[in-house]
């Protein structure tokens, strides 16, 4: 697959098969917040999400959020009811903060992946790193104003590209 796609594309982060990560040598999980586990005109996140980071820290995962989002105080609110260590101001597509994180995990790039629903900052930022990618569908339409022009050229670049259902 070429550094500029992701590796999987799936319709939202619950549909990741846990057990398919573990057999394949994934020992933690890097994810994006906004659209991924937080809708972006919600504060909380779906209980199915919470369900789903339940069962990856009952399989074994180590957990860590990586967040564009340059508010705080959203980042951390989230990241208490998740149960996550986090990053903000990540920066990506960056490869920086995802770096950083792997270290305090204290994990190798090659044992992670980083899910995220944006291929320009996400996707491209797990790339850079060298840790395999999933992009998932946002969660909702709401987006940043900028993050709408973005998605104007990402379904561009991935109308040939499979979603996993």
């Amino acid at each position: 697959m070429s550094i500029w796609a992701p590796k999987r594309y799936v319709s939202r982060v619950e549909r990741i098969d846990l057990d398919d990560l573990w057999a394949s040598g994934k020992r933690a999980i890097m994810l994006d917040r906004d659209n991924t586990l937080v809708p972006r005109d919600r504060k909380t996140a779906p209980a199915s999400v919470l369900a789903w980071l339940d069962a990856a820290r009952d399989r074994g995962f180590k957990l860590y959020m990586v967040s564009n989002n340059w508010h705080k105080d959203q980042v951390q609110r989230s990241s208490s009811e998740l149960g996550l260590d986090f990053i903000c101001f990540a920066c990506k597509p960056l490869p920086f903060a995802l770096n950083r994180a792997l270290a305090r995990m204290g994990v190798a790039h090659e044992a992670a992946v980083l899910i995220g629903d944006q291929l320009y900052t996400d996707v491209w930022a797990g790339n850079f790193a060298g840790v395999d990618t999933i992009l998932v569908k946002p969660q909702t339409h709401v987006d940043l104003w900028y993050t709408q022009i973005f998605r104007i050229f990402e379904r561009r670049a991935l109308r040939n590209v499979p979603c996993e259902e």
